[in-house]
């Protein structure tokens, strides 16, 4: 797959990834064919899958692909392969690791885990090893949060490996450290290898795209609204306890545009200085924030991702907190969606 393929996409998280429950009455309908020829429809051209390894392996038989699981994947493609879209299968949650279950990382303490990892991969890379080159790709894995980036180089060499054994020309997409950030790229290992991407996620400013986020005990606890842009996290230093955390850097800073593109500009740097295609494969605002801030801020990331060439795809069609469409596939605002797939 060519790299520059991947320009305007679209996550389906909450379908095959952070679903309420494994429950295939939900798998069967959050998405359908209906929800792919919108997609297209819009102006997106591929679209990023994740999926929850549950899904496709059972931890009572590890070593054997699930077909129920896999099915809703093969559909997908079928699917996106009518309107020539695309599709990145991150692997979203792996068998000791899982993004939102903070400071468990088993899989990086765990040669059997490890393994199975690994397995897993040449298990999905064999079967479509010689299918669908131009069609798909695989993400090993998504958002890893370490101490440092030298347990996940390790295992990424050893999966790639393992997967070009079997498949040696599938785009393989590796993100960095803490969740995917784009100044933890420089911390990975790259590999001599073409048809790697490197990818980050974009999220800053957290206090304005996750704000009054439960999952963030930081901004609950914080609790207020900011409007972007010109707002600064007033009185924010109350709540960050540890001078080395994230929130940090947000406090007493006005967020703006400009502001943007400085959390940007390490991912371009990155690019730059290496001669290589980087990605941006997750990017969003937490519903609850006011609208006009989604609209702007939005608006503001699709605008430098362009300006600096930069794919990417945004996190995400459907409900999951952060949807152009809700729970029973209305669109949220009309707008947003224009700006999504700004050309």
């Amino acid at each position: 797959m060519e790299k520059t393929l991947l320009k305007t996409g679209i996550n389906l998280g909450g379908w095959i990834s952070q679903y309420p429950a494994l429950d295939h009455n939900h798998f069967k309908s959050f998405i359908t064919a209906a929800d792919i020829d919108r997609i297209a429809g819009w102006g997106f051209d591929h679209v990023r899958l994740p999926v929850d390894y549950p899904v496709i392996e059972d931890d009572a038989r590890p070593g054997v692909l699930k077909e129920d699981g896999m099915a809703y994947i093969e559909a997908c493609l079928e699917w996106c392969g009518k309107y020539k879209l695309p599709v990145i299968l991150d692997l979203h949650k792996a068998p000791g690791f899982a993004f939102d279950e903070h400071g468990k990382a088993d899989l990086f303490n765990s040669p059997s885990l490890q393994e199975r990892f690994i397995n897993l991969w040449k298990l999905i890379a064999q079967r479509y090893a010689g299918k669908l080159e131009d069609k798909l790709a695989f993400e090993l894995l998504n958002e890893i949060t370490l101490p440092d980036s030298s347990p996940w180089n390790a295992l990424v060499k050893k999966t790639v490996a393992a997967i070009r054994e079997i498949d040696p020309r599938r785009l393989i997409v590796v993100g960095g450290n803490y969740y995917n950030s784009a100044s933890e790229l420089k911390n990975l290992d790259l590999l001599p290898d073409d048809n790697i991407l490197y990818t980050f996620h974009f999220y800053l400013p957290l206090s304005v795209t996750h704000q009054k986020a439960p999952w963030v005990p930081v901004l609950l606890e914080y609790n207020r609204t900011i409007n972007y842009p010109g707002e600064k996290a007033e009185g924010l230093e109350k709540f960050v306890h540890d001078s080395t955390h994230v929130f940090a850097e947000e406090v007493d800073t006005v967020f703006d545009k400009e502001y943007l593109r400085t959390c940007m500009l390490p991912a371009v740097e990155f690019a730059r200085k290496n001669n290589l295609t980087v990605y941006c494969g997750e990017f969003g605002v937490y519903e609850v924030a006011p609208m006009a801030t989604r609209l702007n801020w939005t608006r503001d990331v699709v605008e430098l991702l362009k300006e600096y060439d930069l794919g990417h795809a945004l996190w995400s069609y459907k409900a999951l907190d952060f949807g152009l469409v809700d729970k029973d596939g209305n669109v949220v605002n009309e707008e947003l969606v224009k700006i999504a797939v700004m050309r």
